[in-house]
Parts: C-alpha cells; sequence; structure tokens
C-alpha cells in the first residue's frame, strides 16, 4: 500500500505530537528546578543558618542523601531509564546487589587490618603505614601550609 493511500487518522494528528512535546518539555524544566532546588540544599549545609555545625556526620548524610536523590532524578529522566521496558531491571538490579555486597564484604577486611582482628595485630605494614596519615599529622600539615601563605586545601603555597 503506498503512503498517499494512509489517511490522516491512521498515524495520528500533528496536534497530539505538539502536545505531547510540549508536556515533556514542561516535566524536564520540573525536574530541573528539582535539580537546582536539591543543589541550593547542599550548599545549605554550609551557610551560617545550617543548624548542625557540631555534628558534621549529619550534614555528610544529608549531603549523600541530597547526591542519592540528583543522580536518581538525573537517571530516570535526563537519560530516560524511567521509560525503558522492564528488562532494566535485569541488568540493575543484581549490579546493586552485587555493589552491595563487595562493599559490606570489605569492610570487616579494613577494620580487622586497622583494628587488629584476626591476627593482624592492629597495625599496617610499615610500607602501608608509611603513606597513611593520622589526623595530626594532617592537621600539623595545614598548619605548616597556612604559615606558608598557602590555603591549606591543594598542599600548601609559596614562602612570603
Amino acid at each position: 500500500m503506498s503512503h498517499a493511500s494512509h489517511s490522516p487518522a491512521d498515524h495520528g494528528s500533528h496536534g497530539d505530537d505538539h502536545a505531547h512535546a510540549g508536556h515533556g518539555v514542561g516535566k524536564y524544566i520540573v525536574v530541573f528546578a528539582a535539580l537546582c532546588f536539591l543543589t541550593g540544599c547542599s550548599f545549605f549545609t554550609y551557610s551560617r543558618f545550617w543548624p548542625f555545625h557540631a555534628t558534621p556526620e549529619v550534614a555528610w548524610v544529608f549531603m549523600t542523601a541530597v547526591s542519592c536523590t540528583k543522580a536518581m532524578l538525573v537517571i530516570l529522566f535526563f537519560m530516560h531509564v524511567k521509560y525503558e521496558a522492564n528488562w532494566k531491571y535485569v541488568l540493575t538490579i543484581p549490579a546493586s546487589i552485587m555493589a552491595i555486597f563487595l562493599t559490606l564484604a570489605l569492610v570487616p577486611d579494613v577494620g580487622a587490618r586497622v583494628n587488629g582482628l584476626f591476627g593482624f595485630g592492629g597495625k599496617y605494614s610499615e610500607e602501608r603505614r608509611e603513606y597513611t596519615a593520622d589526623f595530626d599529622d594532617q592537621k600539623l600539615m595545614l598548619d605548616i601550609s597556612k604559615e606558608m601563605g598557602g590555603d591549606g586545601e591543594h598542599g600548601g603555597g609559596h614562602g612570603k
């Protein structure tokens, strides 16, 4: 059958295409606004109005939750995963379970090496210890860097 024999009703009108496109653009604008709001929430943790300055762990958990939410929005809407077929679960769920499993499997090993379980004696090897800075060492390096005129963030500056 030729294209000339098809009626416009067979394929829908062009007005429907524009209506769907307009709805889609609006949805992306709402997602963009949500991402902007969440970015503002991240910056809020560094403002003087943040009520939990005494407990940095709260800020860490909050910013992690905000970051995961932003990543989820980008993946679902801008990468169009929300509109994929159900096979996406076959790919993502096993990979997520494996990532969680591997992370949890490494936690006891690292803890054992640091805290001295399972015959490790609570010490890193001398070679590893050489490249591991204690909190006091980090503070000392930052103080020296500031004295030398650096901002303390990037390892120090040049002498005055």
